[in-house]
């Protein structure tokens, strides 16, 4: 199985890790418009690095790593070397199956993701819709290339947006929240080492006690929350600031910007 890659940022570096884990490295091509960055990413990694996008996409999966804006230009690339059994994977948000379909002069092997930086550690949540054309071994080869990266849920395309909020960019959100929990903390005289050490494990083992009990969050803080107790005076002055209604406005931001890309 080899895994072709257009775009080398972030986020492709992130899916890139995970593609080493399930199919090695000697079977993960990728390609980027800087031939420094190539070499040196090549050079870290031990995938093969090619200068241009038609050479990325002769293989069995290719994920388009790539921004919106540049989607129609790199499609248009690769659309007479893409093979024709070749199952196409897009995190691009904004942009449907069938319009990529479209894009690619009809090939119909496609798959739309929606991953998260935490790929990077082999930890994302990760949205996806499968095109109707794909075949079982199609799938099953798409979810091992995803599951190397993290968790995967199945949602139909009319909820892609959605998953763009509430796991795509949310882990910007999450940072802010380290962040800040952290700088209270050193306010009262623990370093700052610390301090995000703290934080950081605290969000990552109550989203583990909800995953792995399947206790609803509100259950949990409640649970939390001691009659009088000193969490609940917390509790209130987050409501009282606007906390809740902050995050919603947000992910109501994130998803206005998405319906605009289209």
């Amino acid at each position: 199985m080899k895994i072709g890659f257009i775009g080398m940022g972030n986020m492709g570096r992130a899916m890139a890790a995970g593609a080493i884990r399930a199919f090695g490295a000697e079977n993960c091509v990728f390609s980027v418009p800087d031939q420094k960055h190539g070499e040196k990413t090549a050079a870290e990694t031990g995938m093969t690095f090619v200068m241009t996008n038609a050479e990325a996409s002769c293989a069995d999966i290719v994920v388009l790593a790539v921004k919106p804006q540049v989607m129609a230009e790199v499609t248009k690339e690769i659309r007479d070397t893409l093979p024709k059994d070749a199952v196409v994977i897009s995190p691009a948000p904004g942009i449907s199956v069938g319009s990529l379909c479209d894009m690619l002069g009809g090939h119909e092997k496609i798959v739309r993701i929606m991953p998260n930086l935490a790929a990077k550690v082999g930890e994302s949540m990760t949205g996806v819709t499968y095109g109707q054309a794909l075949q079982e071994e199609d799938r099953k080869a798409a979810e091992t290339f995803l599951t190397s990266f993290g968790g995967v849920v199945e949602v139909s395309e009319n909820l892609m947006d959605a998953v763009v909020c509430v796991s795509g960019s949310s882990p910007a959100y999450v940072c802010i929240f380290i962040e800040a929990l952290a700088d209270s903390a050193v306010k009262y005289g623990i370093s700052r080492k610390d301090a995000v050490k703290m934080a950081a494990q605290t969000v990552l083992g109550t989203a583990k006690l909800i995953l792995e009990t399947g206790e609803d969050p509100a259950l949990v803080k409640n649970a939390v929350c001691s009659p009088a107790g000193t969490t609940i005076q917390g509790v209130s002055a987050l409501e009282e600031y606007g906390f809740r209604n902050a995050v919603i406005k947000a992910t109501d931001a994130c998803y206005k910007k998405c319906t605009e890309i289209k």
